[in-house]
């Protein structure tokens, strides 16, 4: 069966369904600040209600539930970092059946210790959730236990499915668009599923991080594609490839897909707070993202959107990276890089020349004897107010680079300000990622070895499943080959960044 009219009737799976034997009717709440400012009506689907914090455990107790009594006995095991972890072991305890979840290595202690708290026993297997799935397949054919699949499954799907239908319920008919968060595309395939089969009219939208679009690119190209690596700061959607059944469900009834960017997550998840004081997860927030990028594309005056908060399992120390990042998701602060020049008065001038606008950052460091670098955050009411400010310093003779959608400058580069080193010669500048977990920074200074000499490095943990290094090399034109086949062997991400303007500005030794 190989996609839903093979499947058993969607309406039929969902309305049978089993979810209620653990998880709770969620509320359909009300976002006034949010529709003040957007200018139409927002709904917010409480899915962080769940007894597990999650949607997942509807899907994944409405497939136990339908386990033989031969499957049940023989136990269940999925491979999960997260909710749907949380999910099998919840539903598992609440039919006191054995469970057995396989998390990669680096899942966070907080999720390891919740899930062994519910009863089940934890295995930790690679890196990565493709290593931690491989390892799932070995035990479960070795153990004999019932695989659950945390999104590719119909009755996976009718169980997230029955959030449709208590959405159209609770909205009573009266709503235009439902916006779902999509990883591996359980949720948007049965809530689309189901609300097109009783309401055509009302869009169903998909949001997903521009790191982790893989169903996207799915539904432009017509088939599934798999994505050669995914971002993991919303790790409840980092998946690399959709689902059989659930792209079927999504070519059918799914409206078009939005993709938001991190910064504009961390802003949805302040929104929430705002208006619920309850913390979401990047995933459990991204639908938020992405019906306010649709409101600023589309437009959505007299409408009224629905956006599911999927889920509040937040690691508490990935806060400091949310409230960093969320004024500039919100377009409320601007990262400058303006030089000045270098005699008496001139930063006084500068300062004059900002006026009285909110200063949120300010990082200066003399740079030679003819001109200074200033890194600099302002507070702004929008983009254009952002285009503005970077305008009136040009207009009065200040060299100014916005960097405000600069990765490595608002990850590395803010905390580095002044960190030159005239010496240097042939630096190469590269941004690492590595699995984070205990001794991880460790091994990957050992894989680096010392064939090159390392001129600069900075990393920063704050708080998600990889850790980000900023590493500079010296090396002398002639060895670059060898040098490009060495970053081929490491077996890490890299990515080159000695064209950034951030570096030039603040740490290149010329």
């Amino acid at each position: 069966m190989s996609g839903p009219s093979a499947d058993p009737p969607l309406l039929h799976d969902v309305l049978t369904s089993r979810v209620y034997d653990v998880a709770r009717e969620t509320p359909l709440e009300d976002a006034p600040r949010l529709s003040r400012r957007l200018g139409t009506t927002v709904l917010l689907k409480r899915e962080d209600l769940q007894p597990v914090f999650s949607f997942k455990l509807r899907g994944a107790h409405n497939r136990i539930a339908h386990l033989s009594d031969e499957e049940r006995d023989r136990g269940v095991i999925t491979a999960s970092a997260g909710n749907h972890a949380q999910g099998v072991a919840y539903s598992a305890r609440h039919l006191g059946l054995k469970a057995v979840i396989v998390m990669p290595r680096t899942t966070p202690e907080i999720k390891v210790e919740a899930v062994e708290s519910m009863g089940a026993e934890v295995v930790l297997a690679g890196d990565s959730y493709s290593e931690a799935q491989g390892h799932c397949d070995t035990l479960a054919e070795e153990r004999r236990l019932s695989f659950i699949h945390p999104f590719d499954d119909p009755l996976v799907i009718a169980g997230q499915g029955t959030i449709g239908e208590e959405i159209l319920r609770q909205a009573r008919g009266r709503l235009d668009v439902v916006f779902v968060p999509v990883g591996g595309g359980g949720l948007i395939a049965g809530v689309a599923g189901y609300v097109k089969a009783l309401m055509p009219g009302v869009k169903v939208v998909g949001v997903e991080p521009f790191e982790a679009d893989a169903m996207y690119r799915s539904l432009k190209t017509g088939k599934r594609v798999r994505l050669e690596r995914v971002g993991i700061f919303a790790d409840g959607v980092a998946v690399r490839q959709v689902g059989t059944h659930t792209f079927a469900w999504a070519q059918q009834a799914v409206d078009g897909v939005v993709r938001v960017t991190n910064d504009e997550i961390c802003a949805a998840i302040k929104d929430v707070f705002d208006e619920t004081r309850s913390v979401m997860e990047p995933a459990g927030a991204l639908s938020v993202a992405g019906l306010k990028a649709w409101v600023a594309q589309q437009g959505g005056e007299g409408q009224r959107l629905v956006a599911i908060l999927s889920g509040a399992n937040m690691n508490f120390d990935r806060l400091r990276f949310v409230a960093e990042r969320a004024e500039v998701g919100e377009f409320r602060e601007a990262l400058l890089g303006v030089t000045i020049p270098e005699r008496p008065g001139a930063f006084r001038s500068f300062c004059a020349a900002i006026g009285p606008r909110v200063v949120t950052e300010f990082n200066y460091r003399l740079a030679g004897r003819e001109a200074a670098h200033i890194f600099v955050g302002l507070k702004t009411s929008s983009r254009k107010d952002a285009e503005d400010v970077a305008e009136h310093l040009r207009a009065r003779g200040y060299s100014t680079a916005d960097l405000t959608d600069d990765e490595m400058a608002k990850l590395h580069v803010r905390h580095m300000v002044g960190g030159r080193a005239p010496g240097v010669e042939d630096e190469r500048l590269y941004r690492f990622e590595f699995p984070e977990r205990p001794g991880a920074l460790m091994q990957f200074l050992e894989t680096l070895g010392g064939r090159w000499n390392i001129s600069l490095f900075h990393y920063r943990n704050h708080g998600a499943d990889f850790g980000r290094v900023l590493c500079a090399f010296e090396v002398p034109e002639a060895e670059m080959p060898e040098f490009r086949a060495f970053l081929e062997r490491l077996g890490y991400p890299s990515f080159p960044e000695e064209a950034s303007v951030a570096y030039e500005l603040f740490l290149s030794g010329h």
